[in-house]
This record gives C-alpha cells, sequence and structure tokens, in this order.
C-alpha cells in the first residue's frame, strides 16, 4: 500500500464475507445481493462513525470492503484470467475510501490489443454500474501507461498509486519499471512539475488556508498539500510510508504527529460531509459547517457560537499542515532542485548567516544557547529585505524552541527591545510579523494574539479568521508606502509617509481586533490591551494614549462615513471634537482604510473610498478653524451657492433663471450638495423646464477616479411611493444603493440623488448603459399609476443560510429636526423597495438614506420626518413603524 500513513488499530466488524459468498451461491441475480452489501458496510461505517470510531479505521476499511467486493466480482469472468491484471489507483490505489469517493480502478493490458477482453470488460463495467457503484476507469497497455505516463504529470502521479486487486501483480511491476525515475520523470523534474502544479493550486484560493468556505481537498493546507509531501517522498525516496521519510531524516516525530492528526481531522471533516449530503462533496460550505459542529459535539457559547468553535479547530490544523507543506517541500527544494548547485554563504553574526538566500542559523544550539535569537531572527530579515526567506532546517528549529517563550521570556527587557526594534525598522514589517506568525512565535509572544489565532467569525462581512485580516491589515499599510499605492489610495498613500511613527501604525494595526471571543467590546478589551504592551515596551505617554485611543475608536471613522449625514455640519463637528487634532485624524484615516481593505476584497470600493475622504477632508477643515468656531449651517448654505453662483456665472448661465430656481428650493439643498454638484444639477433642471416627464440626470466618475459612485439625480413630481418605485426600479436594474439624498423643492418636485453601484461594486461607467439606466428610470417613474412592483431575484444560497434578527432603532438626530432609523437586517432583493412601502403606509417622508451591505445583513440609516417635515417623536408611531418594517421585511 502506498505511503500509508497508520496501521490498523483493529480489523472493524464490517461485514461477513464468508455469508456473502455463500448466499450469491442460491441467487439467479447477483445484483441485489451486492447493492444489499453496499448498504449494509456503508450502514455500519455510518454507525462506528457516529460512535466515534478512529477515522482511519473507516476510510480504510471501507476500502477493504470494496477490495473484497471487487475480487469477487471479477471472478464471475474467467475470460479476465491471464494477459489483464485490475488495479487500484488515486486515492482508492493509496487505500483511502470515504463514503462517496471515487473509485479509480485501471484495466491493465500486457499487450495493446484489447479486443479478446472488449466484452468481458464491458459486462464487468455494467455490473458495478448496476449494483450502485460510481466508478472511474481506463483500459491501459504498458505501452500505454508509459507513453502516456511521460506525457502528463497528473496520469503518472495516479499511476504511481496503485495496487493490483486482481489478476498477477507482475504486470504492476513491470508498469512501475517502465515508469521509474531512471526511464522518465526524474525526481527533479517531478517534483518542480509537483510544486507548479500546487502553486497553481494554491493561486485559485488567494495562498491562504483562511476562506469562509474551504475546500478540505485542494485549499491550502487540506488533504492534497499532505498527499504533496507523499507523493514527493515516493518519488524521490521510494520510499512506501511516512515513518520512512522520518527514518531518513526528512521529518522527524513532531512533524509527523502534524501531519497524522491534521489528516485524521480532514479525514473525519471529509467523512461527515459525504455522510451529510450524500455525495461527494469537498467543500465546506456554510449549509454543512454548523450540522457537522453539531455533529462533533460543539455547543454555542456566550462568547462563540459552536461553528466558530469547529471552524477554529479546522483553521488550525489547515494553518499547521501548510507551514509543514512549506517547510519539507523548500527541504525537498534544498536536496533535490539545488543538490547539485553550490550554495553561497555569508555570515550575518554570530549566530546567523544567509544561505543561498535564506537566513540559517550558524549552529543546531542557536536557540537554546541564545533565546533572544528566535525575535533577532525576524530583526534581521526586517533590516535585510534581500534576504528570501528561512532555511527549513531553521524553521524546524524556531519550531522546536518556541516553547521557550514563556512569562519570563516576555519579561526580559532586551527581548521587548527586541520586538520593538523590529516594528521600529524600516524594513517590510508586515511581512516579518506574517512569519512569525506562520511559525508560532507572534502568538507565543502576545498571547493575546495567540487566542485570535483560528478565531473566525460565521457571517459574510469577515471573510478571514482575526489573525488572518489582521496580518492583512499590515501587509496593506506597509502597500501604502509603495510607490505606486498612490494610485488606489490617493489619500491615505501620502498621509503615511507624514505619520510621526510607523511604529504606532503597526502596534494599532497588532491590537485593533485581538479583544475578539473574548466576551464584551473586543475595542474596550483591545485598548486595554495595548495600553499594557506599551507600558511593558516603554512607549512614551503620548505614544501610550495614541495607540489606545486608535484601537480603541479604530470602527469610529467608518461608521460615521457609512451611517450619518456628512452633509450635516453637526456631524462633522462632533466627529472632529472625538478626534481632536489632525494627528489622531491621520491616524485613524489610514487604520481605517486598511482596516477595510483587509476585511473583504470586495468592500474597498469607490464610494466608501469618497465617503472616508469627504470626511477626513471636512473634519480636518474643522479642525484647522478651531472646534470652539465651528461652521453654522447658515455659512455652509452661503458659501456653497456663492461658489455654485460664481461657476455658472462663468458658463454664461442666465442667473436670473438661476435665482429664480434657487428661490424654489430651500436651503436645506445647498447644504446637502457640494457646488459642483448645484451646478451639474441647476443645468440640468433649467434645461428641462416646462416637461412633465422626470428629468434623470446621471453623472459617472471618469475613467481617471479612482474613487466614487454613479449619481443618479430624478428631478420628478412628488409622490408618496416615489422613493419605493425608485428603489424597485434600481433593483430590476441590478443596480446597488448607496447613499440616498432625498428633497422636495417648495412647488413640490423631488430633488433626489442616489448613489448606485453595479453587482460587483463599482461605478458605472460605459455611456450605452447609463443611457439605458436613464431611459428605465424615466419610462418607469414617469406614471406614478403604474408604479414596478417590487422585482424579487433569487436569493443567494449564501444569503439564505444566515439568519439575521431584524432590528430597528430610533432616535432623534442632533439638532432635533429629523428621526433616525437604523435599521439592520438580512440583505435580500427587493429589500429598499419593500422599506419605503412602509414608509408610503403610514405617512412618512425620507429626507436622506445611509445604505450599508455588511455580507449577508444590511445596516441602513434613514433620516424621516412626518408629512409636514417634523421628527417622528410619538412612541406610538415608532412602535408601529417598527411592527411594520418588522412584519414586511420578515416575508
Amino acid at each position: 500500500m502506498l505511503l500509508h500513513h497508520y496501521r490498523f488499530a483493529k480489523e472493524l466488524d464490517l461485514f461477513d464475507f464468508e455469508e456473502f459468498r455463500q448466499q450469491l451461491e442460491g441467487q439467479r441475480s447477483p445484483i441485489a445481493p451486492f447493492k444489499g452489501a453496499l448498504k449494509e458496510i456503508q450502514a455500519r461505517l455510518d454507525e462506528h462513525f457516529l460512535k466515534g470510531s478512529d477515522i482511519r479505521d473507516l476510510v480504510r476499511g471501507r476500502a477493504k470492503c470494496l477490495d473484497h467486493l471487487l475480487v469477487m466480482a471479477w471472478s464471475r469472468y474467467p475470460e479476465l484470467n491471464t494477459g489483464i491484471a485490475l488495479l487500484a489507483v488515486g486515492g482508492y490505489g493509496r487505500g483511502e475510501l470515504h463514503p462517496h469517493s471515487d473509485i479509480d480502478l485501471m484495466f491493465l493490458l500486457e499487450d495493446d490489443d484489447d479486443s479478446p477482453f472488449r466484452e468481458p470488460l464491458t459486462d464487468f463495467i455494467t455490473f458495478l454500474w448496476d449494483i450502485g457503484l460510481e466508478i472511474g476507469h481506463s483500459v491501459r497497455s504498458l505501452n500505454d501507461c508509459e507513453r502516456e505516463a511521460e506525457a502528463d504529470i497528473t496520469i503518472i502521479t495516479n499511476l504511481l498509486e496503485s495496487r493490483t486487486l486482481a489478476g498477477s501483480d507482475h504486470l504492476r511491476q513491470a508498469m512501475r519499471e517502465r515508469l521509474s525515475p531512471e526511464h522518465m520523470w526524474p525526481a527533479d523534474r517531478f517534483f518542480e512539475a509537483k510544486w507548479q502544479e500546487q502553486i497553481t493550486r494554491h493561486h485559485r484560493f488567494n495562498n491562504s488556508e483562511y476562506h469562509l468556505e474551504p475546500n478540505v481537498k485542494t485549499s491550502p493546507g487540506g488533504l492534497r498539500d499532505i498527499q504533496m509531501i507523499g507523493w514527493v517522498a515516493k518519488r524521490h525516496f521510494d520510499t512506501e510510508s511516512y515513518e520512512e521519510v522520518v527514518a531518513k531524516g526528512f521529518m522527524n516525530d513532531a512533524e509527523h504527529l502534524i501531519l497524522s492528526q491534521g489528516q485524521a481531522f480532514l479525514w473525519q471533516v471529509r467523512y461527515a460531509l459525504h455522510m451529510i449530503t450524500g455525495r461527494a462533496e469537498d467543500r465546506l460550505l456554510f449549509d454543512h459547517q454548523s450540522a457537522i459542529a453539531e455533529l462533533f459535539g460543539y455547543r454555542d457559547t456566550p462568547e462563540r457560537l459552536a461553528v466558530e468553535q469547529f471552524m477554529k479547530r479546522y483553521y488550525r490544523h489547515v494553518t499547521a499542515l501548510a507551514g509543514l507543506n512549506d517547510m519539507l517541500l523548500q527541504h525537498f527544494d534544498e536536496v533535490i532542485l539545488r543538490s547539485e548547485t553550490p550554495l553561497e554563504t555569508h555570515p550575518l553574526n554570530e549566530r546567523f548567516q544567509v544561505t543561498g538566500g535564506y537566513i540559517q542559523a550558524r549552529s543546531r544550539s542557536v536557540f537554546r544557547d541564545t533565546p533572544s535569537a528566535l525575535l533577532e531572527l525576524f530583526y534581521l530579515m526586517a533590516e535585510h529585505p534581500e534576504i528570501e526567506g528561512v532555511r527549513a532546517d531553521t524553521i524546524r528549529l524556531i519550531r522546536d524552541h518556541r516553547h521557550l517563550i514563556d512569562d519570563r521570556y516576555r519579561a526580559n527587557p532586551s527581548h521587548r527591545e527586541l520586538f520593538r526594534a523590529l516594528l521600529q525598522s524600516g524594513g517590510n514589517v508586515a511581512r516579518q510579523l506574517r512569519r512569525m506568525n506562520r511559525y508560532g512565535v507572534l502568538g507565543k509572544y502576545l498571547p493575546e494574539f495567540g487566542q485570535a489565532v483560528g478565531l473566525m467569525q460565521h457571517d459574510l462581512f469577515h471573510i478571514y479568521t482575526v489573525d488572518a485580516h489582521t496580518l492583512r491589515l499590515l501587509k496593506c499599510l506597509h502597500g501604502f508606502r509603495k510607490p505606486d499605492a498612490k494610485k488606489d489610495f490617493p489619500v491615505a498613500a501620502p498621509l503615511v509617509h507624514q505619520l510621526p511613527s510607523m511604529e504606532i501604525l503597526w502596534i494599532a494595526g497588532l491590537f485593533h481586533d485581538i479583544g475578539k471571543g473574548r466576551g464584551g467590546d473586543h475595542s474596550i478589551i483591545g485598548a486595554r490591551d495595548v495600553e499594557a504592551f506599551a507600558e511593558r515596551h516603554g512607549l512614551s505617554d503620548w505614544e501610550t494614549r495614541l495607540v489606545s485611543w486608535l484601537v480603541e475608536h479604530h470602527l469610529l471613522m467608518s461608521m460615521i462615513a457609512q451611517k450619518r449625514d456628512l452633509t450635516d455640519p453637526e456631524v462633522i463637528h462632533d466627529f472632529a471634537s472625538t478626534v481632536g487634532d489632525e494627528i489622531r485624524l491621520d491616524y485613524l484615516y489610514v487604520l481605517t482604510v486598511a482596516d477595510i481593505t483587509a476585511t473583504n476584497p470586495t468592500l474597498w470600493n469607490g464610494w466608501r473610498a469618497s465617503l472616508l475622504r469627504q470626511l477626513h477632508s471636512e473634519t480636518r477643515r474643522v479642525l484647522r478653524r478651531g472646534l470652539e468656531n465651528p461652521l453654522a449651517r447658515t455659512d455652509w448654505v452661503r458659501e456653497t451657492r456663492h461658489e455654485a453662483h460664481s461657476l455658472l456665472a462663468t458658463m454664461g448661465a442666465d442667473m436670473a433663471r438661476v435665482s429664480a430656481l434657487w428661490q424654489s428650493l430651500g436651503e436645506d439643498y445647498f447644504l446637502q450638495y457640494a457646488p459642483s454638484e448645484v451646478v451639474w444639477q441647476t443645468q440640468g433642471m433649467l434645461a428641462h423646464r416646462g416637461q412633465d416627464l422626470p428629468l434623470v440626470l446621471i453623472n459617472a466618475p471618469t475613467a481617471d477616479m479612482a474613487e466614487g459612485g454613479t449619481k443618479v439625480f430624478i428631478h420628478a413630481r412628488s409622490v408618496d411611493d416615489l422613493f419605493a418605485a425608485t428603489a424597485a426600479a434600481m433593483e430590476q436594474l441590478g443596480l446597488s444603493i448607496h447613499d440616498a439624498r432625498i428633497a422636495t423643492s417648495k412647488n413640490n418636485w423631488t430633488l433626489n440623488t442616489f448613489i448606485v453601484l453595479d453587482e460587483q461594486g463599482q461605478a458605472i461607467r460605459d455611456p450605452a448603459r447609463l443611457d439605458a439606466i436613464r431611459l428605465h428610470l424615466v419610462e418607469e417613474l414617469d406614471d406614478p399609476d403604474d408604479y414596478p412592483t417590487i422585482v424579487t431575484r433569487h436569493t443567494p444560497r449564501q444569503l439564505k443560510h444566515f439568519q439575521v434578527p431584524i432590528q430597528v432603532a430610533i432616535e432623534q438626530d442632533s439638532n432635533g429636526e429629523r428621526t433616525l432609523l437604523e435599521l439592520i437586517a438580512p440583505d435580500r432583493p427587493g429589500l429598499l423597495a419593500r422599506v419605503g412601502g412602509v414608509f408610503m403606509e403610514l405617512g412618512i417622508t425620507l429626507s436622506a438614506a445611509k445604505i450599508a451591505t455588511l455580507g449577508e445583513r444590511v445596516e441602513d440609516v434613514f433620516y424621516i420626518t412626518d408629512r409636514e417635515g417634523n421628527p417622528i417623536t410619538d412612541e406610538q408611531r415608532q412602535q408601529r413603524l417598527r411592527q411594520r418594517l418588522i412584519e414586511t421585511l420578515s416575508l
């Protein structure tokens, strides 16, 4: 058996084959008995699985049972006795079968002529199908195997994992001889091809083992990574077990334990997936994670859901396996690909040298003799960016000695100085912290971070574990410092070079989510932790206060930008008062952009970028003016009108008509829009005067603008259900509304602006599509009596899985002129149109909306009044509004 990782602990009582053989003798047709045998075997396996039997016995036990049945079926065809052999290949060749694993068979012929075997083989294969076996099969001669294996790395890999089930084993031995490294695919070429195959596979998963719905077989750290080690070892060392790899010194006992425990856990998960779904399912989808967590005995706690506990265990195993795969393959690389190439070596200091571009310990006792070297190694790599990584033998030494990092180690002043020196280095600090995490050092030195390793949140918003997200955030911060970063981050990239200390950002980034999963507000917990860290590591009082403030308020800027009306001077002034000074503002902006970018690749888009840029610039203006001299609403209106008036005059507009139009718009209009928007809309409204059709203006960001959404301005006769109709029409167009500014002029015409993005979260720029959007909206909004019904598109599978409780919070805004309604609900097609319908039903007027979709849920804020423009203060009316929203959105 090829690379058998374990011996059977015991022979499971699965099926009595002697009794079955006797039963067959009295049957006219063997199909029903074979079907019954397969069903009974699987039922017994499932029973043992649910009782907690060793998964290794189950996976290999099923393969052994199939061996017996296939041999018995083969014996029914005497024409197949000579010149042909039945081989198990692939996973079945390894002796591993899960409930619905592929049963890969090969019929190996001695000669090229298969004509004597065609009819009996056809009958045999048909029989296997008739009894319910899903087999994959091929018919190959020895010459075919040689030719096809030479041409395809996948085929030779499959053939190397083979066992003879029936027929003479000399055919398989002859095949092995032809496929040996002396004839084809020598070890170096085989290794290089398989490594490139793995690189391509990992790339499909963004080179990360952290995914919301991982594949237990093919994701990084999955079963395929374990098999990769086996394939390479088999080809180079001609080993038949991992114990032999250990004996040859290429894997130690501790690493073998990581591999064996990780494989056993992944086998348990895969078996459960197959059993639950009734098919060969290797994707750990949301639909199955909770069921498997319950099956494995996890239960919800006040701090953490059962599914989160289960997935934390999963991520910890695959992270360990991915690290082991990296280390062993690098070791193979040094031994196989570079075995004949002299490696250049030069010393760094008494403890470390660079060999072949990788840092290496100069003695096996370096970490035992000098424990501080466990931190010094990463500091040296930060100071020497030309170092490509850590040599495999040194990775092993790190893993063997990281237990030295205990409370006494962490209390050592020289160790604290080394860690801080790393944070202060001008190199790629983020990369070194990622390496520290991969090799298990970071979680040892910062136990608070260690608690977050593998911690996931069961939602569609946070698509990475806490530690993976944190390290991605640090990578983003480093990316802001690159020369080409200004294109995608035009504000953050210049700011990061102006900050007094990058060390503050590294520390704030490390600690911003460190309090998650520990009960309570993670921002407060993290702020306490980072204060203690700062005091231990000798930060100044100013630095300690700043980094603690950043961790405690790291969500504030994003929340204000996405949930509050940035055209309200009081919102900006209150935020500026909380921030206090420009240094905090700049640090918070850079940290916020990195946090959003690292949370979910789809989350950072042009619209969110423009919101944060607006909040940053408006707050900076207030801080420079002075908090004691806030910009009054009347001043804001006057400045906007004056600048827009000057622009229109320069363009040759009829200023008398402009003044007449502006008289009908009201002062609030000039609070909501920038001067350039006022100019654009004024020109459109003047050109449209006298027409009854709705005016729809669309302004898309130009191609060279990285930020912003597509603005849709609608000027139409005001009717109660216009917002609901507009939301439904945009739903039909596949547009998502991210911001809505709703106003009505004195002559009862709307001044509504929507910021929309397409289904990929991008602004729409294509002229043909923009024109189609405009025509569709004009057509749908033309007749209030014929407004569109809500279009309910298919709800995606992932959204159906999450049950988000509907929450409605109602409060008054800071100036008391409007009511704020915050809605948290499951994301569903047509949601905004339904909300608009409730507003229409209850006589509520919408003045503005902030729409935020966060994974499987929406967190929307609506600014509302009654039809007379007064805030909704009556408690009974507020309760009726809550009730109707919950009823409507629960349907």
